[in-house]
């Protein structure tokens, strides 16, 4: 599979703070403020828009490494974005510069790497892994 990617490509994706998207809900803190977890969430969705609606049928990218700053806290009730600039692309790696904003404010910035994937054999190893722990 051959897919001519250009860097600068790149994607957008919003949601707002709801109670379900904060450090308590996650248990990644213990504080009512939009979550780390949630905020790379963001950005990895922002890199998917930015390439898979470009890879052929039955392709698709998943996310394999972040370096990632939460910078600032988000209340709830404020609406969030990130941004993803795909900055490098090796073969069937693709590299990211992520960032991530609220109503006021940079809240997070890094670099999100993913692969290109064809997904039925990924899906198929998947399953397999599946098979083998019931086997045990």
């Amino acid at each position: 599979m051959k897919v001519a990617l250009e860097t600068g490509l790149s994607g957008r994706a919003a949601i707002q703070v709801t109670e379900e998207k904060t450090a308590v809900a996650y248990g990644s803190g213990g504080i009512e403020v939009f979550a780390t977890p949630a905020m790379i969430g963001l950005m990895e969705n922002a890199a998917m828009k930015a390439v898979d609606p470009l890879l052929p049928e039955g392709f698709g990218t998943v996310g394999t490494r972040l370096d990632v700053r939460h910078m600032a806290a988000t209340p709830r009730g404020f609406r969030v974005y990130a941004e993803a600039k795909l900055v490098e692309v090796k073969g069937n790696r693709l590299t990211f510069e992520v960032v991530a904003f609220d109503e006021v404010e940079r809240i997070g910035e890094g670099l999100h790497e993913r692969f290109i994937i064809e997904k039925q054999p990924f899906l198929n190893k998947v399953e397999d892994k599946k098979r083998a722990n019931r086997d045990e």
